[in-house]
């Protein structure tokens, strides 16, 4: 391996290791030692690639937590490409699935939840990226999809039911364990179909039509 290939090797390392402790732990109670530790190299290493540990956690969301974030997005996206103007059934049916039937692994969806969960009770300046990077635009784009059909002559209304809609997606998605824990069911592809279809139905019928 090159030297420019060693020095990627350790900067994958690094994030790879930064990236669970820190949705393990939080932000501020991981510390550089431990992540030289666990990535298996030295100080220098982390202030060579990253130059301080704000950095290397703004680092974890720009390069895992984003990316992953997108692909779920492109996935709704794609669901609905073929839609001229989908019907808010179906917005909600593609976003719902994208979110709980997405690309991500078990691993990949729990460092997820768990990164942007601490983001949300304790905001840095990650939060702050993450939403600019990837909420707001899913904002923005559920928005389009359906003011067509649901405009009614007060936005205001339409920017709250998205609001909600949105909010029960996330929470079905991102507290898996809880809801695993509530319902007594394994958060297993019967019980996501389950969940898609009551959010489907709650939101459609709770929309300011």
């Amino acid at each position: 391996m090159t030297e420019t290939g060693n020095a990627q090797h350790t900067k994958e390392r690094i994030l790879e290791s930064a990236e669970a402790l820190f949705a393990e732990k939080g932000y501020h109670g991981v510390s550089i030692r431990e992540i030289t530790t666990a990535a298996k190299c030295n100080m220098a290493s982390v202030h060579y690639h990253f130059n301080n540990k704000l950095n290397l956690y703004l680092e974890v969301f720009r390069a895992r937590w984003i990316p992953r974030e997108k692909r779920m997005y492109d996935g709704f996206l794609a669901s609905l490409a073929e839609e001229q103007a989908p019907p808010p059934g179906k917005v909600i049916t593609a976003l719902a699935r994208a979110y709980l039937k997405g690309p991500l692994t078990d691993e990949e969806h729990r460092r997820h939840r768990q990164l942007i969960v601490r983001e949300m009770y304790s905001p840095t300046e990650a939060f702050e990226l993450a939403a600019n990077e990837t909420l707001r635009p899913l904002f923005e784009t559920l928005y389009a999809l359906l003011k067509p059909s649901l405009y009614n002559g007060s936005e205001g209304n339409l920017t709250f039911d998205i609001m909600s809609i949105f909010g029960i997606v996330l929470y079905l998605n991102y507290s898996r364990p809880m809801v695993s824990l509530i319902t007594g069911k394994a958060y297993d592809d019967t019980f996501k179909t389950l969940l898609i279809d009551h959010m489907v139905r709650f939101s459609v019928n709770g929309l300011s039509v």
